[in-house]
């Protein structure tokens, strides 16, 4: 006989059960442990937190015992709490409470955090491809708060036509005494769906403290509380398509839709920095979660 078959058979001489007055085989902790695959330490924490009480306790020797009935017991503990529930829930579930509710709930739960950690796989996608396209930062899903802007729109040829169209538009906010508002935000809104290289209609905007007299083709209005997927441009407005890029890809792959007109919100430019690598920009797209609509 081996060695191995020697302490097998001990082992079960050891921990041989043995029937109650109502003839129900009793087992040994170690035995039904073992049988569970679990610990005698965890068994015995069980027992402190009221999850699995034994069966039997020897008053001499202090000896634990358990029935092959409980063994269903301690597969739910195993089942819940590598499902996530706490030990607290899982005495609940025993106590009578309804598991269907726990369940629901803790589903719930964790498709919050996957989504949270969706998010920030994202981010950290949008991290990795700063290196390749020179960004600044990656995509951020942000919430821009309702403003009171002074505006004017137009049909403009090419983009190059914003920067006779933005002093224009400064000149009648002059004339109508627009006091801008603190922090600055300037934008353009491109009123039409895709991209187009002649013939664009734009709308520039600039948020003021309070609404004024409207005058030849200056006006004012609201623009609504939006949330955008938002990234920032470092440079030339001549490379805007990559970072366009990067936004287009993030919204489609998070599963957002294009809920309202696409603004370039613009930081710093040809009239405060004569650098155009020290031109910011930044891009923000109106989205909403498909699953939303």
């Amino acid at each position: 006989m081996s060695n191995e078959q020697g302490i097998q058979m001990r082992m079960r001489e050891e921990h041989k059960p043995f029937r109650t007055k109502t003839d129900e085989c009793l087992y040994k902790i170690g035995m039904f442990a073992a049988m569970n695959r679990v610990t005698v330490k965890a068994l015995r924490f069980y027992e402190t937190q009221g999850l699995l009480m034994p069966a039997h306790i020897d008053e001499e020797n202090g000896y634990r015992y358990y029935t092959m009935s409980q063994m269903a017991v301690v597969h739910q503990i195993t089942a819940l709490k590598q499902a996530g529930f706490t030990l607290e829930d899982i005495a609940r579930i025993n106590a009578g409470d309804d598991k269907d509710v726990f369940l629901l709930h803790k589903k719930a739960e964790m498709l919050g955090k996957i989504a949270k950690l969706t998010a920030q796989i994202a981010l950290i996608d949008g991290y990795l491809a700063q290196k390749e396209l020179k960004l600044d930062t990656p995509v951020l899903i942000k919430t821009i708060p309702e403003v009171t802007v002074a505006a004017m729109r137009d049909r403009i040829d090419s983009y190059d036509m914003l920067f006779d169209f933005m002093p224009k538009m400064g000149e009648q906010m002059e004339k109508a005494g627009c006091e801008c508002a603190i922090p600055e935000y300037c934008f353009t809104n491109y009123l039409e769906p895709g991209y187009k290289d002649e013939d664009i209609l734009v709308e520039i905007c600039q948020a003021v403290t309070e609404e004024s007299v409207e005058r030849e083709g200056l006006y004012f209005r609201k623009m609504p509380r939006i949330q955008a997927a938002c990234i920032y441009h470092k440079g030339s407005y001549d490379n805007f398509a990559g970072t366009y890029a990067t936004v287009l890809r993030y919204i489609e792959e998070n599963d957002y839709e294009i809920v309202g007109a696409i603004r370039e919100k613009y930081i710093d430019g040809v009239w405060n920095k004569d650098d155009e690598s020290q031109w910011l920009s930044e891009i923000q797209i109106p989205v909403r979660k498909r699953d939303e609509a």
